[in-house]
């Protein structure tokens, strides 16, 4: 050191020290019947350990390992130590040295309260968000998805600092606000649609005894129409919850299965049946389209009359051969009659004297398919039902043709 402790400091006669400072001096101990250089150089090595006191305090601040917080009251403990310091040296240097800290510090919490402020501007914007994004969870109808969301977003709440009490109590308060809307519709939804589930499982285990009660029938046709109508009540009802929806729709279309696969497997018998009388017309029509060209009206109209006769007789065929079969017949039949008509130009007595036995043919032939239909439907056949009303549409549109010739050949 530079100073000599003679410099900031002298003992009295009687022992007293005093310390010498800018404000003037002081007392700082007592050092009776003793070297007063002795004292001196005591009471500065006292002052040497408040130096370095100083000098690391300096050295925190300078180097910001030290909030300016903690700075500025370490700076004023520091200072009322030196004040009161029983040392002696050069206290006014000390102080000088704390000065120098002052504007350091004060420009540090300056810089701290200016990023308290940002920070809370950045947390007062985050938390409108997040109470904007709850209001509109509150008016979504996102019941899955939005309980979860509302948690992250209490979550986001809680990490985010405290802002002024009056707009973080508002702010809170729009947020617990759509919190507690939204549980209470997500709540109230639920009870609307678990009373929803229980009303179709009741209205869909009572369908699945029907259908159950049904599928030993063996009505086809009026069965298949109920079946048709349980399914449409099936798919009105909405849905239960969904291991009991699966349980019952396994019902159901269980008794479903087991009444069309009887009725697919009494069908197929038939169609075995029917399968020979689609030969027998195959063979008939192969006879019919071998008249044409029609040369000879008259032989082609006896021909295919005969064909016509064995045809009836051959019975009904499956329905995936009717159309094909029946087309291509009527269409030899149109080419034969118009061969015809052209002859009956030629010799009306004679063409309407055919053209009335053609008439009364057909006509006795849809009698006896309407008796065939009347009977199949009383008896729920829609199969044959099908078939024979077919065979009537194509047996009447003969009729109506014949019936048209022979009212132009009427003398």
């Amino acid at each position: 050191m530079t100073e000599q402790p003679a410099e900031f400091g002298r003992v009295d006669p009687d022992g007293t020290v005093y310390v010498r400072t800018a404000s003037g001096e002081r007392s700082v101990g007592q050092w009776p019947d003793g070297d007063p250089e002795a004292a001196l150089a005591f009471y500065r090595l006292r002052y040497d350990g408040l130096a370095v006191e100083v000098d690391l305090l300096q050295r925190r601040v300078n180097a910001g390992s030290v909030s300016p917080d903690e700075a500025a009251s370490s700076v004023k403990r520091t200072r009322e130590t030196i004040a009161a310091a029983q040392v002696v040296g050069d206290l006014d240097a000390l102080s000088a040295r704390l000065d120098s800290l002052l504007p350091i510090i004060a420009k540090r919490q300056a810089d701290r309260r200016a990023e308290r402020a940002a920070k809370v501007l950045e947390a007062k914007a985050a938390k409108e968000k997040i109470a904007a994004d709850a209001e509109a969870l509150a008016a979504s109808d996102d019941w899955r998805g939005g309980a979860n969301r509302l948690r992250d977003l209490l979550q986001a709440w809680k990490d985010l600092p405290r802002i002024d009490k009056p707009s973080d109590e508002a702010l809170w308060h729009r947020f617990s606000s759509a919190r507690t809307t939204y549980t209470r519709r997500r709540k109230q939804h639920f009870g609307d649609l678990s009373e929803k589930r229980e009303a179709a499982k009741a209205v869909k285990s009572a369908l699945a005894d029907e259908a159950e009660a049904l599928s030993s029938s063996t009505d086809w046709g009026a069965t298949g129409r109920a079946y048709r109508d349980l399914m449409t009540r099936w798919k009105a009802a909405g849905s239960a919850q969904k291991d009991e929806d699966e349980a019952l729709w396994k019902r159901f279309r269980s008794a479903q299965d087991t009444f069309f696969g009887a009725r697919d497997a009494a069908n197929a018998e038939i169609d075995t049946e029917f399968a020979a009388n689609a030969s027998t017309k195959r063979a008939l029509l192969a006879e019919a389209e071998r008249l044409l060209p029609v040369s000879d009206a008259k032989a082609a109209r006896d021909a295919f009359r005969s064909i016509a006769d064995r045809w009836d007789e051959a019975g009904k065929v499956p329905r995936k051969d009717m159309t094909d079969l029946e087309g291509r017949f009527k269409k030899v039949e149109q080419a034969v009659r118009g061969a015809e008509d052209a002859s009956w130009r030629r010799s009306n007595p004679e063409a309407y004297a055919r053209a009335s036995e053609t008439v009364a043919k057909l006509e006795s032939s849809l009698a006896a398919l309407r008796a065939d239909l009347a009977k199949a439907e009383a008896a729920g056949k829609d199969r044959a039902v099908g078939d024979l009303r077919a065979s009537i549409e194509a047996r009447q549109s003969w009729l109506d043709e014949a019936s048209k010739t022979l009212a132009e050949l009427s003398p």
